[in-house]
């Protein structure tokens, strides 16, 4: 059974429960191995988001809403 045949299977019982289906294989595989690239340089794996927000609020700060 490849993940595909597995997504669906997991994806019907969950139907059947009334549950919510599990994410789609490979959904975020980029997002995770940027996280563990992260926290193999800094040792934080959620180093990328940090920097994200301090760039957010830098930028929000120095211009002026209207």
């Amino acid at each position: 059974m490849n993940t595909n045949q597995q997504h669906l299977f997991d994806a019907y019982r969950a139907a059947q429960r009334g549950e919510l289906a599990p994410p789609q294989p490979g959904r975020h595989d980029w997002e995770a191995l940027g996280e563990i690239r992260d926290h193999l340089r800094t040792g934080r794996p959620d180093a990328r988001r940090r920097r994200k927000g301090w760039l957010r609020r830098l930028l929000s700060a120095s211009w002026p809403t209207p």
